[in-house]
């Protein structure tokens, strides 16, 4: 471990090992700055804090652009006390990566958040919250395996949607510009109300995928109490 190191842990989630990493800087002093948990603000703490006592791990980029040690870690520092943490946008990763890369980007969001496909959002928790209040402890955890289960259908089919919508919308932005610059203002605005048509279509989707992040974590802090 050194200054400048994107480091990460596994965490508990629902008292299951390994679910998830917790990812934070390494200042080179001892301590690491990270999105704290629970309290979700940029905070320096120890490294016992961070670790909780579980193996430390090295994030590494062998083929893309870091920065040095010092950038990464002022890069760190300029955002302490920051309170705008996001399960699908802003998480302790998305953090971390942003510091050492200037990317803001989660690997294992890719991989595990679940989304929801043909299900609606605000019609899942309140049946399952119910279900939760009159259960034991393993019918609890079976509740959970059975809601995440459900939940991680659609990640892959929502989000690059959203990403695709986003490149899009940039696309017919440089077509308008392009246009204007030869003076084909038809060509303008047709491009620019492409970019507005995708740009709806960007906002529709970022608004279930943070539907989809409220309810996540209130359905894991449901059962979370329910397995105290």
């Amino acid at each position: 471990m050194a200054q400048g190191d994107q480091l990460y842990v596994y965490r508990e989630l629902m008292n299951l090992e390994g679910v998830y990493e917790h990812h934070g800087i390494d200042c080179g002093d001892g301590t690491i700055i990270h999105y704290r948990k629970p309290s979700e603000v940029v905070e320096c703490t120890s490294l016992a804090t961070f670790t909780r006592g579980n193996p430390i791990y090295l994030r590494q980029y062998p083929d893309s652009f870091c920065f040095i040690a010092d950038v990464v870690v002022s890069r760190a520092k300029s955002r302490l006390g920051e309170k705008k943490y996001n399960l699908l946008f802003n998480n302790c990763e998305h953090f971390a990566t942003w510091c050492k890369t200037g990317m803001s980007y989660s690997k294992q969001i890719e991989s595990f958040i679940p989304a929801l496909k043909k299900i609606k959002v605000s019609n899942l928790y309140d049946p399952l919250k119910n279900a939760l209040q009159d259960t034991d402890s393993q019918t609890a955890q079976a509740l959970l395996n059975s809601a995440l289960g459900d939940l991680k259908t659609v990640w892959d089919d929502i989000q690059p949607k959203y990403k695709q919508a986003i490149k899009e919308q940039e696309t017919w932005q440089k077509v308008a510009q392009e246009a204007v610059r030869r003076n084909r203002d038809d060509l303008a605005r047709a491009a620019l109300q492409k970019k507005l048509n995708y740009q709806q279509q960007a906002n529709q989707l970022k608004e279930q995928l943070e539907q989809l992040a409220i309810l996540t974590e209130d359905v894991l802090k449901k059962l979370n109490s329910s397995l105290v």
